[in-house]
Order: C-alpha cells, then structure tokens, then sequence
C-alpha cells in the first residue's frame, strides 16, 4: 500500500483552540503525523510518496467558490484588518439571524463560514489545507491507475468541512473531493466510509442529494458527540439521495463489540449499493484513551477492523481524519493498514 505525504502541513501551526471554554494547546497537531510517520517506517512500510499538484476544479465541484477563496485570502485579510493573532470565529449567522448576505467585515465572514470556535485559521493553513487536497487526489490517482489501496495520510483532516463551512479543524473535505474524482474517472458508483469517533457532517451535506454517492458514518450519537446536530439515524438522504446515507450512533462507553456490529450493518449498505470502490474516512479516535472521544476500542481491534474492511474486495482509498491520543495514533492507524494489507 503505497502513503501519500505532503510536508507542507508542517505551515498550519494554531497556538490555541476553545475546550470545554479555555483556551487549550491544539488536540490537532503536527505531532500527530510525525507518530504515524514513525510507525509506518518501523513497520516497514514504503518511503511515503510527495503529492502531484492539482488545480481547483475537483474541489469547485464539492465546495462552493466563494469559500474556496475565502479560505485562499482568509488570513491576509485578517492581517490587513490589523490583527496579529490566530483567527477564531467568535460571531454565527444564528438560528434568528438566518442571512444569506456574506458580509465584508473579515471578522463576520469568518463566522459566516464556521460551523464552531475550536478551528484558528493562522498563517500557513490554506497551504497546508491546499496540500492535504493534493494528497488525497494523488492517492486517488493510484487508485484510477489500477492500485488495489492508498493512503492518504492528510493534514488537516477534513471530513467536517461542508459546502461551505469549516469547523472541527476541518476545512476541504478530502475524502470527499476524492470520492468526486474517483466519480469523474470511471467509477460509477463510490461508497466513503467514515469510522471516526466524530459524525462525518460535510461529507453528508456534500452528498445528501446525490444517489452515486453512499455515505456512511459510525460515530458517538449527537446527543453528547461533536458535531451534535447531525447524524442520526434517520438522516437517509434527500431528492435524489434518499437512501443513500447511513448513520450508526453510538453510545458513550462503545467497545468494539457494539462498534464492529455497526460496521458489519455498514457492509450490508456498500454490498447492496454495488459500490466500485471505497473510500475509507479513517479516524482513530474511537480509541479507549483519545482524550476528546468516548468510546473504547483497543489497539488490537484497529488490526482486526482492517482485516474485516478488506473482505468487502474493493479498491480502497484510506484518507486519514481525527485522532488525537498522540502517542498511540500511529499504532492505532497503521494497525488498520496493516490488517487491510494481511487480507487483500
């Protein structure tokens, strides 16, 4: 299985993020690739592979244009503005401010196009976001020119980012930009697979209308779990995508006996769509000890998670999301890799 890795996401570095209403050192750091980096090589896995550069036509086709740029010149108008700190959005289009008008005012775009507070734009993150989009593509890449599986080991992850929000430090939705290449280059129909802890809501939102595309997310239930306001079950899709989409809440305190019941659920869906090929939202957050989840996988499950995802026998795209236990996310996520690669 061949690694796609882009250095660049090394220029996205947040001083702080808003937890449980104090500023904390970021859960998302650069920190944890280096840890994913450093087991791949002793697990002896291949050198990873530098992304292609792409253009922006994949990503017009899953975000809408005025964010793009909004993300592109987001922070030169910050300092235009005359600060000197990281951005955080700190003002929403509320349920009784419900505006369509994207305002001038950078402080108020900013919040326009947040979905939550916890995600600073700082110097460097649109570079970084642009890089881990390239990432993704590139690893799709391999998958078009007849690889059986890729990695792509993105940063930031993106799987919250929607049409046009960004939150959960998420911005361009990598998987799904991936999923919208794979589609524009002979695969009809693409299943994206989202096992992080946390609802996959833009990867939903992009597609909810759309029927060549399932979603499926297996994540704590928004009662208690970030995002909170989408991903329950009864989220099937609309128009044209109604019963395209699949959720697995999940209760606090899940172990992988009730987790792996969900994905064996989520098996049943990709077999009955005929999917082509599988794009895999890999969060290891479901881990016992990641400090911002809830559920307790054990290190050992991620290997055996692998092993069961490779029986479905499709080409498969591994696009790294969420985890943040720092020291065991590169067991944890090579352990997939690892028990992917034993099967297929």
């Amino acid at each position: 299985m061949k690694t796609i890795y882009s250095d660049k996401h090394t220029l996205r570095q947040v001083k702080a993020e808003i937890h449980n209403g104090e500023l904390v050192p970021p859960f998302e750091r650069k920190e944890r690739i280096d840890y994913i980096l450093k087991e791949l090589n002793k697990r002896g896995f291949d050198k990873p592979i530098s992304e292609q550069a792409f253009n922006l036509d994949t990503v017009h086709k899953v975000h809408s244009k005025d964010y793009v740029n909004f993300l592109q010149n987001v922070w030169q108008k910050w300092l235009n503005a005359g600060h000197t700190c990281d951005a955080i959005p700190n003002i929403w289009p509320s349920r009784s401010m419900p505006s369509k008008i994207i305002p001038s005012n950078i402080e108020a775009q900013i919040g326009y196009y947040a979905l939550a507070a916890e995600t600073a734009i700082s110097s460097g993150t649109w570079q970084a976001v642009n890089a881990a989009k390239d990432v993704a593509l590139t690893a799709a890449e391999h998958i078009i020119q007849g690889e059986k599986s890729a990695f792509a080991l993105c940063r930031p992850p993106g799987h919250h980012a929607a049409h046009d929000q960004f939150g959960g430090y998420c911005f361009l939705n990598n998987a799904a930009i991936a999923a919208q290449h794979l589609r524009d280059n002979g695969y009809s129909k693409v299943s994206i697979l989202d096992v992080d802890y946390h609802h996959g809501n833009g990867t939903q939102q992009i597609f909810y209308r759309r029927n060549d595309v399932q979603t499926l997310s297996i994540h704590g239930d928004p009662d208690f779990a970030f995002p909170y306001f989408l991903g329950h079950a009864n989220e099937t899709g609309d128009d044209a995508g109604v019963g395209h989409c699949f959720n697995y809440p999940l209760p606090a305190g899940s172990d992988y006996q009730t987790w792996s019941l969900a994905l064996e659920q989520s098996f049943t869906q990709i077999k009955a769509f005929n999917a082509e090929v599988l794009v895999i939202s890999l969060g290891v957050d479901t881990f016992e000890d990641d400090p911002i989840s809830a559920f307790k996988l054990r290190s050992d499950d991620f290997f055996d998670y692998g092993k069961r995802i490779a029986t479905l026998g499709l080409p498969t795209l591994f696009v790294m999301e969420g985890g943040y236990a720092v020291e065991q996310i590169g067991i944890n996520t090579v352990n997939v890799l690892a028990g992917f690669n034993s099967i297929s």
